[in-house]
């Protein structure tokens, strides 16, 4: 069986550096993922980060 959870990942490189910036971070192990929502902060005129909201499919306990 397998729960979903969703987190947001950032970086200040990319997009999918910030997704595997939310799944390294976990503490689970994901087996699968979709992203929901794409986003980033700007300072100075510049993309300061990128930040990435998903849904990751987790086994439960």
């Amino acid at each position: 069986m397998y729960k979903m959870i969703q987190v947001v990942g950032t970086s200040p490189k990319s997009m999918s550096q910030a997704i595997e910036n939310a799944i390294e971070n976990l503490g689970e192990t994901a087996y699968w993922f979709e992203v929901v929502e794409q986003r980033g902060a700007i300072a100075e005129n510049k993309v300061k980060e990128f930040q990435v909201k998903i849904n990751v499919g987790v086994k439960m306990d």
